[in-house]
């Protein structure tokens, strides 16, 4: 938490001014009670039959006018510490959102499927906006409402030295209470901001999910997830605001006793002509705003309090460090592999089974690799390498000679490579902004090429070209469209290294062998993953996965011969394909 108060640093003047003219408004707000005990004491006079012959109207109106501009004035001052604690709050909550998506971004497959999505999604909005609300408030009223408690007590001093007994047992009293309750409610609101990470967890799944869960009729299952993760958070909150809602009460009923005290005293001084009837009067209102702010502040330090929980759970994302490795290069042999495995094991957890054991292969620049075998094989884990997604867990991944770990290759190596993932996303705006996520500067003949490739013209020039509108997700495109286009945006690259991810199952197969041939015209080294043999049959080399291993390496021929898995895969599809295969 002591970390975020860095982000104060551009806002340092602000920061000043914002409390420093909140200190003003509150002088002038200490000054009322002594001009009220003035009109009475001497305005007014002594009274007499219940009346004020002796009044001093002229006094009385004067005292009346500078009551006005105190007011006046007050309100001007608290206007500009107003803005300023304002400028201040959303300029400090700018920064750290700002960190924060870059840290996000930074973030490996790994942190993130550690971390989760929802939890992730709830530090960006929720937590960052009630840290900007207790940055705004602390600083309009962490200094004033302290400074009017302590200065009308001093005031109270001031006006009758014997008062300050109860100014000093009222104030004592209700700190102790004050703090108890912020220290009691800290580690509530943690809790219950690891409970609204649930909700949103459930809210999201269901929201991205909705067709299949209508299509297995889960929608009673996930409503009753929902309602039990819904009351858990229910019952959290109401028992956090319980406790902190003892404040107010807690605080009302001890500056109110300490009121009646105060009156009686004085009614006693005032009857023994040792105190006038104004200082009385005075010391009451001073009471009084003891009792305002220190409600004000009992809200402050509960709010407060919940954004101290939300900027440590901030904290502690960016503190994270991603947990990629990134080592020195060390020189190596030169070699005919491009892309190579040697003894690759792969764990996504500790403790875990390995995802991919001992996988060794190489494949030369230019070469088309297939990587073909079941559910759960490993193929997807296997590509994820390359790109350094995650790190290995033994062996080592090797990129034109160089290990995709190495500091130097972290520059360069992203860049060289269009990946296109199992699930298709698109992002709202254009197809032509789509397709520049591959290359920003790429040309209307570059982007119409990409697109051709991919077998993705046609449809774009039904839509209305490369302007044409994509919704959220790519809404308004088919599955097989959404494909292309992802292709065609990863084409625009011209990568070194094609990586197509089972990115052709929603495509039928005259498509797919348009698209194969499409690609196979490029000088790159394309790497397909496919449950389909007649993806991968044309490849120079297939890698058959079963359960993490490769358990066949070479052409198709070659594997219909020595690989057992593999001609299980294809008489499987044959039946089914037909001539296709």
């Amino acid at each position: 938490m002591k970390k975020l108060f860095a982000y104060f640093k551009p806002y340092k003047l602000q920061s000043l001014l914002g409390p420093l003219f909140k200190l003003f408004e509150a002088t002038l707000e200490l000054l009322v009670p002594f001009v009220v005990g003035l009109i009475v004491d001497r305005g007014l006079g002594e009274s007499v039959n219940g009346g004020y012959p002796n009044a001093d109207k002229t006094f009385i109106v004067q005292m009346c006018l500078l009551l006005a501009a105190f007011g006046l004035v007050g309100l001007l001052f608290s206007v500009i510490a107003q803005y300023f604690a304002a400028r201040t709050a959303t300029g400090v909550s700018a920064g750290i959102r700002r960190d924060l998506f870059r840290k996000i971004q930074s973030l490996s497959y790994r942190d993130i499927d550690r971390t989760g999505t929802a939890t992730l999604l709830t530090r960006m909005t929720g937590d960052i906006d009630r840290l900007q609300s207790g940055i705004n408030l602390a600083l309009r009223l962490f200094l004033r409402s302290p400074f009017i408690v302590f200065g009308a007590m001093i005031t109270g001093f001031l006006i009758d030295p014997k008062s300050i007994g109860v100014f000093a047992l009222t104030i004592g009293v209700l700190a102790i209470v004050v703090y108890a309750v912020m220290f009691a409610c800290m580690p509530l609101y943690k809790k219950t901001q690891e409970k609204l990470d649930k909700v949103l967890l459930s809210t999201r799944e269901n929201l991205t999910g909705a067709r299949v869960l209508r299509a297995f009729c889960r929608e009673e299952s996930e409503k009753e997830l929902f309602d039990e993760r819904n009351g858990e958070l229910t019952a959290g909150r109401k028992f956090v605001g319980a406790v902190a809602a003892i404040t107010n009460p807690l605080t009302c009923a001890l500056v109110n006793g300490g009121i009646i005290l105060l009156l009686y005293m004085g009614a006693i001084r005032v009857d023994g002509g040792a105190l006038s009837q104004g200082s009385v009067l005075a010391l009451y209102n001073l009471m009084g705003q003891i009792l305002i702010e220190l409600i004000k502040l009992a809200n402050l330090i509960v709010t407060v309090t919940k954004a101290a929980a939300c900027g440590s759970r901030i904290q502690a994302v960016l503190d994270m460090q991603p947990s990629l490795t990134l080592i020195k290069a060390e020189k190596r042999e030169q070699t005919d592999g491009f892309i190579s495995f040697e003894n690759v094991s792969m764990k996504y957890t500790e403790g875990a089974e390995a995802a991919l054991e001992n996988v060794s292969f190489s494949v030369r620049k230019g070469q088309t690799l297939g990587v073909i075998g079941g559910t759960g094989s490993g193929k997807t884990t296997l590509v994820n390498l390359i790109p350094h997604f995650y790190d290995v867990t033994g062996g080592q991944v090797c990129v034109d000679g160089e290990n995709v770990q190495s500091v130097s290759k972290q520059k360069y190596l992203r860049e060289k490579i269009g990946v296109v993932p199992q699930k298709a996303m698109l992002f709202k705006g254009t197809i032509r902004e789509n397709l520049l996520w591959g290359k920003k500067d790429a040309t209307d003949d570059e982007l119409w090429a990409a697109a051709r490739i991919a077998q993705a013209e046609e449809f774009i020039r039904e839509k209305g070209g490369l302007d044409a509108i994509v919704e959220q997700g790519g809404k308004n495109f088919s599955g097989g469209q959404k494909q292309r286009l992802t292709i065609a945006r990863a084409l625009v690259r011209d990568p070194e290294i094609l990586i197509l991810d089972d990115s052709s199952s929603a495509l039928d197969y005259a498509t797919d062998a348009a698209l194969r041939k499409g690609v196979r015209e490029l000088k790159t080294t394309v790497v397909i993953v496919s449950q389909r043999a007649s993806s991968v049959r044309d490849a120079d080399k297939i890698i058959v996965l079963d359960d993490g291993r490769a358990v066949g390496e070479g052409t198709h021929e070659e594997l219909m011969n020595s690989c057992e898995v593999y001609r299980e895969i294809y008489f499987s599809q044959y039946e089914k394909e037909g001539a296709a295969i």
